[in-house]
């Protein structure tokens, strides 16, 4: 992705976190709307749900995320229709991807993660903005990642319980919100296992 698109995505601003854990996989943004010094809104929404057990979680545009978002739940409910069965994370993660890369030199201005369980078990993916899609267990996007990665690094153990996997989260999201001017005002959590998505929003501390 060339350096003009990362300057636009970071100009808006955002720490955005993925987890795989034992039993599922928790996304979690914090709810601050910049652009550059100015603080639009307090309580922007970054993480959507798909299907009953996929979510995705943006920074960026927050216009962009919301006509990503609705894009790929209408398709992950057309896949439905049409096959009788859930998409599946890959799928999903691979749909998008391609609603990304089609969009060409008129790019949405977001990165992306992609989180679920289906029957291959929890899965988490990145997609940039021009729709490059990477496999990983723990990520970081957004203006905060660099703080949010290196709590991420040190301490994320695979198989970890969703209790230890959440705590971990929200540690390396109060790093980030702790140092990044552009993130704040408290956080948005899914955490997604086979049985669904569960949602909690934490205030500012």
């Amino acid at each position: 992705m060339s350096e003009n698109l990362v300057e636009q995505i970071n100009i808006s601003g955002a720490t955005t976190i993925g987890v795989v854990c034992k039993d599922g996989v928790i996304l979690a943004s914090e709810k601050r709307v910049s652009y550059g010094y100015m603080v639009m809104s307090k309580a922007g929404r970054k993480v959507f749900k798909i299907s009953p057990t996929i979510a995705l979680a943006c920074a960026g545009l927050i216009s962009d995320m919301q006509t990503l978002s609705r894009e790929a739940a209408a398709y992950a409910n057309l896949f439905k229709m049409e096959y009788n069965r859930p998409i599946s994370v890959k799928a999903s993660a691979k749909l998008i991807s391609n609603l990304l890369f089609q969009r060409g030199l008129r790019p949405l201005l977001t990165d992306t993660l992609v989180g679920g369980v289906d029957d291959e078990g929890p899965s988490l993916y990145v997609l940039d903005a021009v729709g490059s899609l990477l496999q990983d267990t723990f990520i970081a996007i957004g203006s905060g990642a660099e703080m949010a990665i290196g709590v991420l690094e040190a301490q994320y153990e695979d198989k970890m319980s969703f209790k230890d996997a959440r705590e971990l989260v929200l540690k390396a999201m109060t790093s980030s919100i702790r140092r990044d001017v552009m993130s704040g005002e408290g956080i948005d959590l899914m955490l997604i296992s086979a049985e669904g998505i569960s949602e909690e929003t934490l205030p500012p501390k």
